[in-house]
């Protein structure tokens, strides 16, 4: 794609940069309120049965998860005109999905501006190691990554980290307005839970909400996960590593069912999106309809998407991800290699 053509694309989808108030008020209202609305009645039906109250809670997750994409497009400045108001309101739905938001808008908008760039990986995206790095790695390197990329670590117990402990401390660079801001949000999710158990108990609160943030993390986690980890996304280093083909080339369009499209905020136009970070979530279908370049970016559904769990490495010479299985061979070569003189293959180039 040439610099005139990519620069063309980015012109294109300009005019859905404009967010509309009434939109972003109707989303709001039709995502907080049934949120709320089903946490009570999942709270009531515990007086009837657990196995009635947890199916309303599985479904008001789904509602945590649009809550989440407000909260995403206030990071973005995209929800709102009014910057104030886009804080209000992230901050608000941070304290309810237990995301800061000031920490969180500055990794993401990191993310944004380094995806698919193999020299500056590590905030705000999904470890990513190469074949070649993999090779060269300490077998205790290589543990920790296989467990990392467990399903059961990334989808079980990684919503758990980062509700409990990833989103509540600060980096270590992070500026005075983040930290303050990160504080704040753990000290209004207490505050919060504090009431709640006060007016319904802590094992109603606990049986009720627990769940809701479960499904909600490990959902939010597989859309990220799989909207930039399919067989042929792109991933360069700097030197070759274009902005506009990391949007298109290596965000997919997941294609889902219109229900599922409607709770996760049309995230799934995930190539619109990092094309275009200031197009509010209402407006991403309608940008990805009138801009055909765009219907051209990889299409994953729900049945492909569960393909992406096997790749696991990304082989930079053939520029596609691959499996453990894949390079055990070049494994092999390497045991051989190091029984001969000691040294790892990579070692004595």
């Amino acid at each position: 794609m040439s610099k005139q053509k990519t620069a063309e694309l980015r012109k294109s989808v300009m005019p859905f940069e404009k967010s509309d108030v009434n939109k972003s008020v109707k989303q709001m209202i039709n995502t907080f309120v049934p949120f709320f609305g089903l946490w009570y009645l999942a709270y009531e039906s515990l007086t009837i049965s657990y196995w009635l109250a947890l199916p309303l809670a599985i479904i008001a997750a789904g509602f945590v998860i649009r809550i989440f994409i407000i909260f995403h497009d206030c990071c973005h400045q995209s929800f709102f005109k009014n910057r104030k108001l886009n804080a209000l309101v992230g901050n608000i739905s941070g304290v309810i999905t237990m995301f800061p938001y000031e920490q969180w808008k500055r990794s993401h908008n990191i993310h944004h501006a380094t995806s698919g760039n193999l020299d500056k990986r590590g905030v705000g995206d999904i470890w990513v190691m190469t074949v070649e790095e993999y090779l060269a790695a300490s077998p205790m390197l290589r543990l920790q990554y296989r467990m990392y990329r467990n399903p059961f670590v990334m989808f079980v117990l990684g919503p758990i980290f980062l509700f409990l402990v990833t989103n509540r401390v600060n980096v270590k660079d992070a500026k005075r307005k983040e930290r303050l801001n990160t504080y704040f949000t753990n000290i209004s999710i207490i505050a919060v839970y504090a009431f709640m158990i006060w007016l319904v108990g802590w094992k109603a609160f606990v049986l009720v909400h627990a769940p809701i943030l479960f499904v909600a993390g490990a959902l939010g986690i597989w859309l990220f996960y799989v909207q930039h980890q399919y067989e042929d996304s792109y991933f360069e280093h700097e030197e070759e590593w274009n902005y506009v083909k990391a949007a298109v080339e290596g965000s997919s369009y997941y294609k889902l069912p219109k229900i599922l499209q409607w709770v996760t905020g049309n995230i799934g136009f995930h190539h619109v999106h990092h094309l275009a970070p200031k197009v509010p979530n209402y407006n991403l279908e309608k940008a990805h309809v009138s801009t055909p370049p765009l219907q051209k970016a990889t299409t994953i559904t729900l049945g492909t998407s569960l393909e992406s769990i096997r790749f696991k490495l990304f082989d930079d010479e053939n520029k596609c991800f691959v499996t453990f299985k894949e390079i055990s061979h070049l494994l092999e070569n390497e045991k051989e290699s190091l029984n001969l003189n000691g040294k790892r293959p990579l070692e004595e180039k």
